[in-house]
């Protein structure tokens, strides 16, 4: 197949080069004063065939008002990103409505497959496809890039990254497509409606990891409600009677294991209906910040950057590992202070005793909640630096350090201080008054930072750009030029990693002390209905497109909320224990409570596991879905191994009966005298060979 896939390319390279229709898809802008020799060198690999090592793509320069730019535009031909689209694997649906992964050479079973269709693939796929092809342009016996001798180039080392990381080439970004985004902004929050996202076309249009994230986000806020809804008739009728939390924790418990084994459930079947469930993961290339000594790779036997393990784990245990315990250290030191100045606040409401000193209760909560957010984006640039100072040769193992540095200080940091309210002050009231000013205040601080802010920065700045470039015409579409101009100059999307982080903090408060304040849960529902219409608005107007990624789940932060709901049953069942009406049942012996409390930890603790144990993670009719599919291909691996095994056996086989054919005639021979035996051996095969092949058979 692989071989069959390089002849088309080959064969059909004359449509790459003269497509009529060119449709720009990505966009590159290299720094101002790059090199001619740098431009053509660069052009010449994105346009040459893939035989000869490029990526035999569309490109084109940017012409402008003021000439040609270091702004290219690349687009591919529809046959070229057919193939494309084979090499990564992508899956598609079949007339028969099932879902397999897309080959040219059986394109005609797909669903919606025309020739003459150019929109059988999303532009979030075409331009997936376009970056991995250019993500994918190596060196081949450059040492150095033209024009630039001290950056360095070895065989195999990927050329955009080295672009990237000597600053000739600034930035790659997917172009926006203006009609597709306006009917996407009108559907998704361009009127407020009770009903679902539009999950389908958010997925077509910003790939899987984004659309993924938005689903989440729903289903969460959906889940939040049953909460939400137990939780006000007890914050109303029940306020200062702690007692009757007892079911409400209870009730926690529960909540917080189903939701996210259903939540597995239901990601299973939006990704097998994207297709993203059935990728195969691909070999990761090292990170483009790796660095090293030039070796051989014992995996790809190519040549690479190699980093010593061994440094590196000295770098994370006698660099970063103090570095985080010192920055937990100064955290906790944060909240003593938080501690001496609710102290100071409380001396001050006993001795006036006004509408003043009433409001002044809680500043310091708010002072504290406004310290932790700043310290969490600072200790987030921090974390981020030494995560890269580890030089991690692969970028999910970057990721991973750097969300355990992320979650641990955030956690510490948000939390700690209701942990020693909760369980060691004993102070019910004011851990219910910190929880409220934690929970609301974080929620304000991150609407405006993360949406409201950026937008109103960006909205000023289109003002700008679209009264100097529209300032001749009497209509206000923008040219080509005009967009690209605008869009790169767009913050960048730096992935979902602050908006799961937002939600993750989000379900601690809801899951850890919710059933002290109640109304946890509906503060959460109200800030996500926000967050989908504010998370909506800063992917369609403030940030550039992001590239698509496939993606099957949401990855490791699926571990941490269920590391989240483990510690919730810990403190749920310890502040159950610690309530006056289960303390009255063991009036003589507190060891018995302990060990009460520790017994039915230990319960629920079981009872979660069983419960996440017996719950498909996948539903059933997709896993009978995804054998089927199983099955075929082992079928089909089985006739290709059949097939390959009488190609190489046929003419060994044809050859053998030739022999046995001969060697009869030479048996029957009526003349068989040693005269006619050397006939046989001088003009057919061997004697010999003819006769022992003769015997064998």
């Amino acid at each position: 197949m692989a071989e069959k896939t390089k002849e088309l390319v080959e064969s059909w390279s004359f449509l790459d080069t003269v497509e009529s229709n060119f449709r720009p898809l990505v966009v590159i802008e290299l720094a101002k004063g790059t090199k001619e020799e740098t431009i053509e060198w660069f052009t010449k690999r994105i346009m040459d065939k893939k035989a000869n090592g490029g990526a035999q793509l569309l490109i084109k320069p940017l012409v402008t008002e003021n000439g040609v730019e270091n702004i290219y535009l690349v687009g591919a031909s529809h046959l070229r990103l057919l193939l494309g689209a084979e090499t990564v694997g992508l899956v598609k649906e079949c007339s028969d409505n099932s879902m397999r992964t897309f080959t040219y050479s059986s394109r005609k079973t797909f669903k919606d497959f025309a020739d003459d269709n150019h929109n059988f693939l999303t532009m979030a796929e075409c331009q997936y496809i376009i970056k991995h092809e250019l993500e994918n342009l190596r060196a081949k016996d450059e040492k150095m890039i033209p024009g630039y001798p001290q950056a360095k180039l070895y065989p195999g080392k990927s050329i955009v990254r080295r672009l990237l990381t000597s600053g000739i080439l600034v930035q790659i970004f997917p172009l926006h497509d203006r009609e597709e985004l306006k009917k996407l902004r009108h559907s998704w929050y361009g009127r407020v409606k009770v009903g679902y996202q539009p999950l389908d076309d958010i997925r077509c249009y910003f790939g899987e990891t984004i659309a993924l994230y938005f689903g989440f986000l729903e289903y969460f806020t959906f889940a939040l409600i049953p909460m939400a809804v137990i939780g006000i008739p007890y914050y109303v009728f029940a306020w200062e009677d702690y007692d009757k939390y007892v079911m409400f924790a209870t009730f926690n418990l529960l909540w917080s294991t189903v939701i996210l084994e259903v939540w597995k459930r239901i990601c299973a079947i939006l990704t097998y209906r994207w297709g993203t469930l059935l990728m195969k993961r691909q070999f990761e290339e090292p990170r483009p910040g790796f660095h090293g000594v030039l070796g051989i790779n014992p995996v790809t036997g190519r040549e690479e950057p190699v980093y010593s393990s061994i440094k590196r784990q000295l770098r994370i245990y006698l660099v970063s590992l103090p570095f985080v315990c010192l920055c937990l250290y100064f955290s906790l030191y944060v909240m003593m202070i938080y501690f001496d100045l609710e102290q100071w606040a409380l001396d001050y409401h006993k001795e006036n005793e006004s509408n003043f000193s009433s409001l002044m209760l809680y500043v310091p909560s708010i002072i504290y909640a406004v310290v932790i957010e700043v310290m969490n984006r600072i200790y987030r640039y921090a974390a981020e630096f030494l995560t890269s100072w580890e030089n991690h040769r692969l970028e999910s193992s970057y990721q991973n350090h750097l969300i355990l540095k992320v979650l641990v200080f955030n956690f510490l940091n948000c939390f700690a201080s209701l942990f020693y309210i909760a369980f060691v002050l004993f102070d019910m009231k004011l851990l219910r008054q910190s929880l409220a000013t934690l929970l609301i205040t974080s929620q304000i601080l991150n609407q405006f930072a993360e949406s409201l802010l950026p937008y109103w920065l960006q909205k000023r700045y289109n003002r700008r750009m679209k009264k100097r470039m529209c300032s001749q015409k009497t209509d206000m579409d923008l040219s080509l030029a005009d967009q690209v101009n605008m869009e790169k100059e767009m913050g960048t999307y730096l992935g979902t990693f602050d908006d799961y982080l937002e939600l993750f903090l989000q379900f601690g408060y809801v899951s850890l002390f919710s059933c002290v304040y109640p109304l946890a849960a509906v503060f959460a529902v109200l800030n996500n209905i926000t967050e989908i219409y504010s998370d909506a608005l800063k992917m369609c107007r403030v940030y550039k497109r992001p590239f698509a990624e496939p993606t099957a789940n949401i990855g490791v932060w699926q571990l941490a909320f269920e590391t989240m709901s483990v510690i919730s049953v810990v403190t749920n069942c310890i502040l159950i224990g610690m309530s006056p009406q289960v303390d009255a049942l063991f009036p003589d012996s507190k060891m018995d409570l302990v060990l009460t409390v520790a017994l039915v930890e230990h319960l629920l603790l079981a009872i979660k596991f069983i419960m996440a144990f017996v719950i498909p993670d996948k539903p059933r009719d997709i896993q009978m879905k995804l054998a089927r599919l199983e099955f075929e291909s082992l079928e089909a691996l089985k006739q290709q191994v059949r097939a390959f095994q009488m190609q190489l056996h046929f003419p060994l086989i044809h050859h053998c009966l030739e022999v046995k054919q001969r060697a009869f005639n030479l048996f029957l021979c009526p003349l068989h005298t040693p005269m006619c035996a050397n006939h046989h051996q001088e003009n057919d095969l061997p004697f010999q060979t003819a006769w022992n092949s003769w015997s064998g058979w």
